[in-house]
């Protein structure tokens, strides 16, 4: 038996959509991405979606536009919090754009910020705290913005949602708590549209904002009356090659859209057969002897299964990842492990909020297996008898 990291999501529907795309013969972002970010935005329950062609760089807009604001909402030296474990590219935004990173431990069992130690951290330097839904799991939101409205109201709640799309927490759907929350569409993520990212908000100003940087800086893509220019020019010309932002070119292909569309129509049977994998995984591995795993908060989308030894564990994490290889079950580390140490951190302007004792156990000791739309509980049963042999 094979227990694979990932799996396509593809059909038929996937396969037609390209199709309609080279019919049309227009490669380049135009009405199959208009058309999927209306419907993104529709299922997520937010205003304004923007597509972009990862969810990294959808991280990247989403920190670039808090700095052109009217008023800017960030400055470079403002104090940002990001929990110790989580994607690279959820940091490196933050350092581009000169801002100080503090580093918050994370809780050994949900994977997703310390609360006790966020509520710590926060300073009257802080301007923005950054929550990571990690592995699919969703943060404690009303434990977060109640530390936020006791402590200070203006700082800011970015939500980096990449690992789990369809997760809710209190029956709203993670990545619609920030004032932007984003999203990818990776390969091995819910779904699928080869690279792909989305950025969601109900703030009509970032969002225009978002519109002009994702392409260039330039105002083609903005509506007549704006929050960047005010009023466009009726002149067509003159518009097209019109910079006003310091911008990037991410944007996605059309193929991508036109795959979103026919995904998102799959999107909540994915999520189903991801959750009943996950009560198979759950039953298998309660109160393990030398494993922890991870504990849902709200409704998880299951992004995959963590398992972290314990101190009493009969094997190290180097065995551990020996006997999954041998036996053809596909792991990885959990995200960066403690990202601090990672060498890339040399060019980071960052301090460590007291220890970081969680994220050193994960990093030592954890690692994570697929999990994925089609029935895996077959292989979640092979996972299990395998550790149990050991």
């Amino acid at each position: 038996m094979h227990y694979s990291l990932a799996k396509s999501s593809w059909g038929q529907e996937e396969l037609d959509a390209i199709s309609k795309v080279i019919e049309s013969d227009i490669y380049s972002m135009h009405k199959f991405v208009a058309q999927f970010e209306q419907n993104f935005a529709e299922f997520v329950g937010s205003k304004y979606c923007v597509m972009v062609n990862s969810g990294s760089s959808a991280n990247l807009l989403a920190v670039a536009a808090l700095f052109f604001t009217k008023n800017p909402m960030l400055k470079r030296g403002d104090e940002v919090i990001v929990p110790a474990v989580s994607w690279s590219t959820t940091y490196t935004p933050l350092q581009q754009y000169g801002l100080k990173v503090k580093f918050v431990d994370i809780d050994l069992h949900t994977l997703n910020y310390d609360l006790e130690q966020l509520e710590s951290a926060i300073s009257d330097k802080t301007r923005m705290i950054m929550a990571v839904n990690l592995l699919g799991n969703p943060n404690d939101f009303d434990h977060i913005n109640k530390i936020i409205n006791e402590i200070n109201p203006d700082i800011i709640l970015l939500e980096d949602n990449c690992e789990a799309l369809g997760a809710k927490f209190q029956q709203k759907y993670a990545g619609t708590f920030g004032l932007m929350g984003t999203f990818s569409t990776f390969f091995s993520h819910h779904m699928s549209t080869m690279e792909g990212g989305m950025i969601v908000t109900e703030d009509e100003q970032l969002y225009h904002i978002l519109l002009s940087i994702r392409s260039h800086g330039w105002t083609r893509h903005l509506p007549t009356i704006n929050q960047v220019t005010g009023k466009k020019s009726d002149n067509e010309f003159e518009e097209s090659f019109k910079f006003v932002l310091p911008g990037y070119n991410v944007r996605p292909l059309e193929m991508s859209g036109a795959i979103g569309i026919e995904q998102l129509k799959k999107l909540p049977q994915f999520l189903e057969m991801r959750r009943v994998n996950a009560l198979e995984f759950k039953k298998l591995f309660r109160d393990h002897p030398y494993l922890i795993t991870q504990k849902e908060i709200g409704t998880s989308s299951w992004f995959g299964f963590s398992l972290v030894l314990k101190e009493n564990a009969p094997l190290s994490r180097e065995k551990l990842v020996q006997l999954l290889k041998e036996n053809e079950i596909e792991c990885r580390p959990i995200v960066t492990g403690n990202f601090v140490k990672n060498e890339v951190v040399k060019y980071f302007d960052y301090q460590i909020h007291n220890e970081l004792k969680n994220a050193d156990i994960i990093d030592k000791r954890g690692l994570f297996v697929g999990n994925h739309h089609v029935d895996m509980r077959p292989q979640i049963n092979w996972l299990k008898a395998k550790l149990d042999c050991n």
